[in-house]
């Protein structure tokens, strides 16, 4: 079941999202030390709420059995865009069609605000990740690389519209 995120579920949020991410830095050998800035490492309850309150993402996670076991965050910068944050799903629970679920609903709430595109990053390097976007409809953009990261950042949008 998919529900809006309230802020009484952050820290459980939190926990999902770090413990999630942690395996994609687990495979590429990021650490706190050369990568703090991914999410795995940069993710606490602070930045979550400055997302749900500042920033006013909308929130979602995936309930099983009363247990948050995905989530995912829209990010609204103009009436034309929303990109999708944080989409994760715990390691225990992959493989059971939540990441599609999750991606639906998603792309549904997007353009229920009227977004015309959608937009995500991705770490470049995981091509396993890029083909499940790319098999969801998602197109490849562009690449970038920062400093901050030890890892090129991969740029991907849909087409909302039609």
């Amino acid at each position: 079941m998919i529900r809006k995120i309230e802020r009484s579920d952050i820290p459980e949020c939190v926990e999902v999202i770090c413990a999630s991410f942690m395996t994609v830095a687990d495979e590429f050998g990021f650490t706190r030390e050369n990568a703090p800035r991914f999410t795995a490492f940069a993710t606490d309850e602070d930045r979550v709420l400055y997302w749900m309150c500042e920033q006013q993402r909308p929130m979602y996670g995936y309930y099983k059995d009363g247990k948050l076991v995905g989530y995912y965050n829209l990010y609204i910068p103009n009436d034309k865009e929303a990109e999708l944050g944080s989409l994760c799903v715990l390691p225990d629970h992959r493989h059971e069609g939540i990441g599609d679920k999750l991606l639906e609903d998603a792309v549904a709430k997007a353009r229920g605000m009227g977004a015309e595109v959608m937009k995500l990053s991705i770490v470049e390097e995981n091509k396993v990740l890029r083909k499940w976007y790319e098999d969801h409809g998602f197109v490849h953009k562009e690449t970038k690389k920062f400093d901050f990261f030890p890892f090129t950042c991969g740029y991907l949008e849909m087409s909302l519209e039609g």
